[in-house]
């Protein structure tokens, strides 16, 4: 009985070196495959904001694009010495966070209201994407090219992935993952908020501060701006 139990014991020890083993093996693959880039092209786990463009040290401006259309055609996007800004929305067939967004493209305007900007959607090659899913969701109102190219030199790290390009200036103006047209809006709008901030240098919260203050109908006479004082009395002290 008591070598049984022995016996028992040593197999149990056995085993959890060999569980023990595996698992550190496990992680070690997991983190080469990573390392190489492997699993970088993932789906948005989450909503994410526009973040401030990642440093990319061989990208120097933002990149035109050349692909291909569905039907094969050889195509090009110029993004930088442009009098706009576009938008590039890194789209693809096999993402089910994409579902929304392909379908959003046929209901709806998904950047209304977004002055001297344009969209363009960015699938990957033909290599990458299933050509009959592509044609059933790709959008009859916005420019689709096909380039995996664009993928690499952009960097996208997850899927969608949005990036808006200032074409005066080739800069990279904002970039991040969203999984509705109205939150890419609204993202839009910060982006471009904070950098006009940026570029007023100490006087851009001022200006800010103004523009909020216009916005809600308070003008350099309201009587808000001048508690405790008669209108005449507010427009004596401007004086």
């Amino acid at each position: 009985m008591t070598a049984l139990l022995i016996i028992e014991g040593f197999a149990i020890i056995l085993l959890g070196v060999l569980v023990v083993g595996l698992l550190r093996s496990h992680a070690e693959i997991i983190r080469s495959l990573h390392q190489l880039g492997a699993g970088s092209d993932h789906e948005a786990s989450a909503a994410e904001s526009f973040a401030r463009p990642r440093p990319r040290p061989s990208l120097n401006g933002a990149p035109d694009l050349v692909g291909q259309t569905l039907e094969g055609s050889t195509m090009h996007v110029g993004v930088s010495g442009t009098d706009h800004r576009t938008l590039l929305a890194f789209l693809s067939t096999g993402c089910s966070a994409c579902v929304a967004l392909w379908q959003g493209l046929s209901e709806e305007n998904p950047i209304a209201g977004i002055e001297r900007t344009r969209l363009v959607v960015v699938a990957k090659g033909a290599e990458a994407e299933s050509p009959s899913r592509l044609r059933d969701m790709a959008p009859g109102g916005f420019p689709l090219i096909q380039t995996t190219e664009a993928w690499e030199s952009y960097a996208v790290p997850v899927t969608p992935y949005f990036v808006l390009v200032e074409g005066t200036t080739g800069e990279i103006v904002g970039e991040g993952s969203s999984k509705s047209w109205a939150q890419v809006r609204s993202l839009i709008g910060q982006a471009l908020a904070d950098r006009d901030v940026e570029s007023q240098g100490g006087d851009g919260d001022e200006m800010l501060a103004d523009r909020e203050l216009r916005k809600a109908g308070i003008g350099p006479d309201h009587p808000s701006l001048y508690p405790g004082k008669a209108p005449e009395a507010a427009n004596e002290d401007r004086r």
